[in-house]
Formats: C-alpha cells, structure tokens, sequence
C-alpha cells in the first residue's frame, strides 16, 4: 500500500500528454507552422493520424471533452463532409509522403455518427494515404454499439476499440449522467470478442458519491471481462472551464485522501489480477503491446496518453485536433463551425500551438522518461530542480547522471515530474488534482 503524503500532492499539475502543455498554446502559431512542417515531411517517415469526432448523442455531465450534442443529422453530415476535405488536404500536402502507422478516431464517440459515414471516412482515409498497414483503434460509446458496428468493426480490420465505462455502480452513474447497465457492456465485449477485436476500458475513481465498494464492484466486474487495457482516470472536477459539470455536486466528491486510497486500492486489485501498471493510471495484460513496450523500455506520452506508437509525427485531423512534431505542437479550431470553415476555403484549420524550444525538449525528455519508464538520464544542460522533499521520503534516487523513481513513487510521479515545468505557477488553476 502506498503512504500517503498529503502536502506533496497539495499542487494541481498538468498530465502531461505533452510538454509544454496546451495551456501553453498561443495564436501565434498555427497554419504556417503546420504547412511548414508538412512540406518538409521526408518521404518514408512514420506518422500517426488521430481522427476526431466531436460529437456524442449522450453528453455525460463529467466530461471534459470538446463533444456536441448529436442531434441534428445535418450537423454530423457537414461535418463528415468536411473531414473528407481535411484528409485529402492533408494528403495533397504531403504528396505521397509519410508512411501512416497507426489511425485512431476519438471524440466525442465516433459511433455517434451514421455507420455509413464512419465507414466513408474510412475509405478516404485509405484512399488518401498508403494506410493498409496500419494499426487501426476506435472509441466507442456502448450504448450506441450494436452488432452492425461491431462487425463493421471486424470487417474494416480495427485492432482496437476503447469502451468508455467510467463506472457500473447504477447510484454513480445516476449522478455523471451515464446510465449504463452490466449487461449492456457484457453483450458489448462478448461480440467484439467473437470478432476477433481487442478491447480496452476507460474507468474512473473520484465520482460524486462513489465509495470504495462502488469502486471495487466496477473493478471485479472488469477483471472479469478482461479487457486487454484499463485506464483508470481520476475524475477532475473544473465546472469554471466546463460548465457541464456544474450539474454534478461538488459536496458529493470524496476527497484528496479518499481519491489516493481508491487509486490505490484499483492499483492493488488490478496487478494482483494479473494486469501490468502502465504508469499511474494505465494498466495492460501482459500480452498486450502496451505491456511490452513499457517492459522493453518503448513506452511512450502523446496526446492520447500512454502509448507503444514510435511515430514521432501525429496528425490531427478535426475540429479541435492536435497534431504534433519535435519541435512543434498545434491545435486546429476549437469549434466544428470556424474549423469547417478554414477547410472548406482549402486552408489547413489549424489555429494555435507553440514552438518547442531546445530547452522545452529537454524538459519535456525527462517529464516522459519519468512518467514512462521510472527514470531519467541526466546530462549537464538539463536542469535540476529540488527534489529533496521526495527524495528524504523515499520516493526519488538521485545519482550523477541519473534519477530514479522508486516503487513507493508511482502516485507522485506527476508531482515529481511537474519540478521539470519551467511554465507551472506557484499557485495553479487550470490543472487538476495530481491523484
């Protein structure tokens, strides 16, 4: 069991799917810096595209998505419509360069669109781009999964597909606005099984009225579905930015104390079923590919969070997007409308990013290295922060050359690795709890 020490997770501090974070995200950079980096893509490099789906037919009060009601057919048409035109701008851009590796379509759920224009972005998506090959995932909404997807699922040849769960106990999901019974997420897994496509679960602990045994049950339940990925996410409560959670009762969320005993006690349960620890939050059985590369030392942080990509180069595709490069981190228009617009026009949507300095390199290395791997090589120019406050409870081994994060360490690592941010305030409000 992990000791809890409350004054070093005092600190809200970012998840670092990137560094710098999108809190750093400026208008001064966007569409020029994008192109620039499109036209100097060399021929056989590997790149990753993300796909995103703005729109759910259910908005759960929780989320902290950028997702729109699906409720208008025209909306979600124009909507499609448009992608199409990103992809073949993009892959025009490119002019046959680029090797694509993996595709990933996110939202929102993308099954909130009609199954027919799910599978015509699909083909434009292979028809743009050499695609063949490349390893395909999906989230999905299960109570909008039926068996037309899931053999269209198997059919299109998707490796992967990501159920959001968040939680079985009916109380809880009375109060996130997800009713979501067993059963329907039972029937769910058992198709996409006979189909032959892999699952992964998305859960979360830190729910309004949520108890250890809500929690428990939600886990037992998981264990035995045995999805080959859990992300076990703790839920960040911020209705300032996003005014659907005020829905949810503030007074009714367990604590800072109560939060770090269930992320504990869901990091028990699961290794002691047999999964791999992913990092803090991610979990995998010990087959699956994510396992493996956290074992061989490949793991890596994108936008998508934990991953075994080796693509440096990710391409987002939809209104709100991230793509990303080395040097360069870029987000296209927030809103479906203004994004739309820049496509339509033939103009990459793109609106807002950062270049990331050698210095923010270095900085965002180490924050992976110690979110991915435990560890962190060390040379001279790399900065050295204060960490005496970890390292005298045991949570951190500094050597020349090297720091260490121990075992005890895994709940503060992105504390720790928060003392690498050269942009994090004294006093933060735009970030969440740290567990």
């Amino acid at each position: 069991m992990w000791t809890y020490h409350p004054d070093l997770l005092a600190r809200p501090v970012p998840r670092y799917t990137s560094y710098p974070t999108a809190a750093q995200f400026t208008d001064s950079v966007g569409a020029a810096e994008m192109g620039q980096r499109l036209d100097a893509l060399a021929p056989d490099t590997p790149i990753s595209l993300y796909v995103h789906i703005p729109y759910c037919h259910d908005i759960c009060w929780y989320c902290g998505c950028n997702t729109g009601a699906a409720n208008k057919a025209q909306r979600l048409t124009a909507y499609v419509e448009a992608l199409e035109r990103e992809v073949a701008l993009i892959a025009a851009r490119l002019n046959g360069r680029g090797r694509v590796t993996r595709i990933a379509f996110g939202g929102g759920s993308p099954n909130s669109l009609p199954l027919v224009d799910f599978i015509r972005l699909m083909q434009q998506l292979l028809r743009c781009f050499d695609a063949h090959h490349a390893e395909l995932s999906v989230e999905l909404d299960p109570r909008r999964l039926d068996a037309d997807w899931i053999d269209a699922m198997a059919a299109m040849g998707v490796d992967r597909v990501n159920l959001g769960v968040q939680t079985f106990s009916p109380h809880v999901q009375t109060r996130i606005g997800r009713i979501q019974p067993l059963d329907m997420v039972e029937r769910a897994v058992a198709r996409l099984d006979q189909a032959g496509v892999a699952t992964g679960f998305d859960l979360m602990y830190g729910l309004p009225g949520q108890s250890m045994d809500d929690l428990s049950a939600t886990l037992d339940a998981t264990i035995r579905l045995a999805p080959a990925r859990i992300a076990l996410f703790g839920y960040a409560h911020m209705p300032r930015l996003l005014p659907r959670q005020r829905r949810i009762d503030a007074s009714d969320l367990p604590d800072v104390a109560q939060r770090f005993a269930m992320a504990a006690m869901g990091h028990d349960a699961l290794t002691q079923a047999g999964y791999r620890a992913i990092g803090f939050d991610h979990f995998a059985l010990p087959v699956d590919s994510m396992a493996l590369s956290a074992a061989q030392g490949r793991l890596r942080r994108n936008f998508q969070g934990f991953t075994d990509d080796p693509a440096q180069i990710l391409i987002g595709m939809g209104a709100s997007a991230i793509s990303q490069f080395p040097d360069l981190i870029v987000q296209n228009a927030k809103q479906a409308g203004p994004w739309r617009t820049a496509i339509e026009a033939g103009q990459l949507a793109t609106t807002r990013g950062l270049v990331r300095t050698a210095q923010d390199q270095r900085r965002g290395r180490i924050i992976e290295a110690l979110l991915c791997q435990g560890e962190a090589h060390l040379d001279a120019s790399d900065p050295r922060p204060d960490l005496d406050r970890f390292e005298q409870r045991g949570l951190v081994e500094q050597r020349p050359g090297r720091l260490r994060l121990t075992p005890d360490a895994l709940p503060y690592a992105r504390s720790i690795a928060a003392c690498f941010d050269a942009y994090l305030e004294p006093v933060e409000t735009r970030f969440s709890h740290a567990v």
